[in-house]
């Protein structure tokens, strides 16, 4: 993509309103605009680091088992009432009438409308274990929305339900989810680490969420520094092995640590830090199957409610989870598996016959290869392409000038560390390509 025909309105200046690193970087480097409290319009740069983070979340799920559907955003009241949770839910959830005066929601999450979809359809035993899922926007009315999309009122979330004979099934499948979520935060270059966790108003018994260790976090937690001992590698290959490993690890938040007098930890190994929470998963048995009377025939002819869970990510907020954890006073470093773009080709001189033959050459070259390039071909001082670049965060930039081009060489810059070297057109051509 030429970035003199692109939609890439980077600022210098930061907003007054907004107060943590990612919401500042996210407006300043064109990702996203607020249209209203907590709500924003995901603009083109920022729309493509979404979508790759929404495919990595959706591997994983498919490869968990996970089936793909997607729910309406609106739900009936109805439905909610027959759970019992339509009056107990509280002012976060949106309510209105339609045109007719039948009572409607906007849903800030699934359990029952997947309940009926699902149990309403099937009979018997051999119709489970199901784990079906879906990735789309929730709203949930939150009273002081901040933070841009850490916590805002409209959201991208991808939420699974499980579905299962008995309490034993309902493990195995919240195991599969627990491994999904570590394979998944992996793969996005982040360090997650589970915290045991109270249920809320999803219900049931047995519940985590998974935390981002960055220092602008919104929650202390408190864990055993073997947390961070634990390798990507270990966790890209994820088994049940692993989850009995962390989980045995010490890791709660600070109002529950409080609530510990004597803490398991040594103080040596006892680690604070902020988390950002970014996944959050529930087991809660036959709590909705139940109370919306649904049931399924067992092999002993036996009718009985399946055993549900639930498992949420943070689609949207996984952005600014990356940003807050990923990030310099020079602006983004994105992760290579989500970058918008893997490379920025900057042409210092516009208005150089030679420079400019030679960056579009690179350019085509790059496309050739499947390379993702952002060429700020535009008629600008190097400075400001420079600020713009380190800005938006892309992992490498390959810089073409005529002095560089005099000895046959270009610069290239690996945006995480800053190295940069000088290498022939071909020699930055394959490595970009590799």
């Amino acid at each position: 993509m030429r970035l003199s025909r692109y939609f890439l309105p980077v600022t210098r200046e930061t907003p007054a309103d907004a107060q943590i690193v990612s919401h500042k970087l996210m407006l300043r480097a064109g990702l996203i605009r607020q249209t209203a409290a907590g709500i924003y319009a995901w603009l083109p740069f920022g729309y493509r680091v979404l979508k790759k983070i929404e495919q990595i979340v959706r591997e994983e799920q498919d490869r968990a088992g996970a089936i793909e559907l997607l729910m309406p955003t609106i739900q009936s009241a109805d439905l909610w009432r027959q759970s019992g949770r339509y009056d107990a839910y509280g002012p976060e959830m949106l309510r209105f009438p339609d045109r007719k005066g039948t009572e409607m929601l906007y849903g800030p999450t699934n359990e029952e409308m997947i309940t009926q979809i699902f149990l309403g359809s099937v009979k018997s035993y051999r119709d489970l274990p199901r784990t079906l899922y879906h990735i789309q926007w929730k709203f949930r009315d939150e009273v002081r929305p901040r933070f841009g999309v850490m916590r805002g009122r409209e959201f991208l979330m991808k939420d699974a339900y499980s579905f299962d004979l008995d309490e034993a099934g309902l493990t195995g499948s919240y195991e599969a989810m627990f491994v999904a979520y570590l394979r998944t935060f992996a793969r996005l270059g982040l360090q997650a680490v589970p915290v045991r966790a109270p249920t809320g108003p999803i219900g049931g018994n047995l519940s985590h969420e998974f935390h981002i260790l960055a220092d602008t976090g919104e929650s202390a937690v408190f864990y055993d520094a073997a947390l961070e001992d634990v390798s990507r590698d270990e966790l890209l290959a994820a088994d049940a092995s692993t989850i009995a490993k962390l989980t045995s690890l010490y890791a709660m938040e600070e109002e529950e640590h409080a609530k510990i007098e004597t803490c398991p930890v040594p103080s040596d190994r006892l680690h604070r830090r902020r988390g950002i929470e970014v996944g959050h998963i529930f087991a809660f048995g036959t709590k909705y199957s139940a109370s919306m009377g649904f049931s399924v025939q067992a092999a002993d002819g036996s009718q009985v409610h399946p055993h549900m869970g639930s498992y949420g990510i943070g689609v949207s907020r996984l952005m600014g989870a990356i940003i807050e954890a990923s990030h310099d006073e020079a602006g983004i470093i994105w992760p290579e598996s989500v970058a918008p773009y893997k490379v920025g080709l900057v042409n210092m001189r516009a208005d150089d016959a030679a420079c400019a033959a030679a960056s579009d050459d690179i350019y085509d070259k790059l496309a050739a290869a499947g390379v993702d390039t952002l060429y700020d071909d535009r008629d600008e001082r190097g400075g400001a392409k420079f600020a713009t670049m380190d800005l938006i965060g892309l992992p490498w930039q390959l810089v073409v000038g005529p002095r560089g081009l005099e000895k046959g060489v270009v610069e290239l810059k690996r945006r995480a560390t800053g190295e940069r070297e000088e290498v022939s057109i071909e020699s930055a051509l394959a490595r970009l390509a590799g």
